[in-house]
């Protein structure tokens, strides 16, 4: 992507320095969107028990937020191509006070089932926003790190939301951490409102048809290796608590959590030092290492040291990918980012969801060890595809 076309989708005045306070306002929306999703992960037993459904049931409660995303980002973001970009980001955090809301008092599946479902289009609106805000606010040559300030919020989801979240659910009650998450909501609407510059629709407000981004060189190719990465980080982090009992640490499901965040907060570092350099290498990276943890996973389940080495190398291989797809995406698409990053949400979102069906396929046939195997499989396509096609991460 040419620098006058980056030049094109930003706004006058874009800072050549980093704009934290509204940075950090979009780092705060990846949080409670990444935190709403995740959550079912860490409260999965009780949840369940309380709800009457078993462990793959309450995977379908990801599942479906993931459908929710999937069916709502591309329509959405192409229908509010024209509007300014700040309310629509507002709109898509309040979105998140009602419906996590909802999920904390329900007591009906079903219910819940579509009050995730609502909260997967409040996040496909918000994803679809973020990376291109982001770029925005910045000249070119910090656009990169801008996104990954910006995405710092989905590790410390990991790390510290999701972690906190399951220690709430086990001492007070799961619905507990729902509530707090609508409360968080709240204040983080407030916040957003203050720190945030409004921008206006990007292109100059005209309408740009989704067939000819899509047809933008190398757009393709990033989201091919993009959909794979993620399926096979679903496959496992849905079904995380039952992997952890299969290494009879099932009483230790907080912690493993809170490695694999810790980890993935180390894995955005990285990419926020090299994205606008070395963008390539560092995918590359990430799909080793994975593979390495995944490799671990095969390992022997009376030695609990694997499964910590895998989840942390684990977490350390995914914490920055979502920066680096976004970074590949504003590079090829230019004025057009926000229609491109909705198309990365739709593949993401898609991949999440057949991650909770592919994974609860594999948990009910043939138990938590195939797991592993088919993250391998995955990873080894994504790795030929990303051979294949170097010119995408240029």
């Amino acid at each position: 992507m040419s620098g006058a076309s980056v030049d094109a989708c930003l706004p006058t005045g874009a800072a050549t320095r980093l704009p934290l306070p509204g940075l950090l306002a979009l780092a705060g929306g990846a949080f409670i969107t990444l935190l709403t999703e995740a959550l079912p992960a860490g409260v999965l037993r009780p949840m369940g028990a309380s709800l009457g459904v078993g462990d793959a049931g309450v995977g379908q409660l990801v599942t479906v937020y993931a459908l929710g995303s999937l069916l709502a980002a591309l329509p959405m973001t192409a229908l509010t191509q024209r509007l300014p970009r700040r309310p629509l980001l507002l709109a898509a955090i309040a979105g998140f006070a009602v419906v996590n809301s909802v999920t904390a008092l329900s007591s009906h599946y079903g219910l819940t089932l579509v009050a995730r479902f609502v909260a997967g289009v409040s996040a496909g609106l918000l994803w679809s926003l973020v990376a291109g805000y982001a770029a925005r606010l910045v000249v070119p040559a910090l656009q990169g790190r801008a996104i990954a300030v910006a995405m710092v919020g989905s590790p410390l989801a990991l790390s510290l939301g999701i972690p906190a979240g399951t220690w709430l659910g086990q001492a007070l009650g799961w619905r507990w951490a729902f509530a707090v998450m609508s409360v968080l909501a709240v204040l983080l609407l407030g916040y957003a409102r203050l720190a945030l510059p409004a921008l206006p629709a990007a292109g100059g407000g005209t309408r740009t048809p989704l067939l000819a981004v899509w047809r933008l060189p190398g757009l393709r190719s990033v989201l091919v290796v993009m959909f794979l990465y993620v399926l096979a980080h679903n496959v496992l982090y849905t079904y995380i608590a039952p992997l952890a009992a299969r290494w009879a640490r099932q009483d230790m499901l907080d912690g493993v959590l809170l490695a694999f965040g810790l980890a993935a907060l180390g894995g955005i570092a990285l990419a926020g030092w090299g994205v606008d350099r070395h963008l390539r290498g560092l995918l590359w990276a990430s799909v080793a290492g994975f593979g390495a943890a995944a490799m671990l996973l095969l390992g022997q389940v009376h030695l609990p040291a694997l499964l910590w080495a895998a989840v942390v190398l684990w977490g350390l291989a995914f914490g920055g990918t979502a920066t680096l797809f976004q970074t590949a995406l504003a590079r090829r698409a230019g004025a057009a980012a926000d229609l491109a990053q909705s198309m990365l949400v739709t593949g993401w979102n898609l991949a999440i969801a057949a991650g909770g069906v592919l994974g609860g396929l594999l948990l009910q046939l043939q138990g938590a060890a195939m797991l592993a195997p088919a993250v391998l499989v995955l990873l080894l396509a994504c790795a030929v595809w990303l051979a294949g096609r170097p010119r995408a991460w240029a």
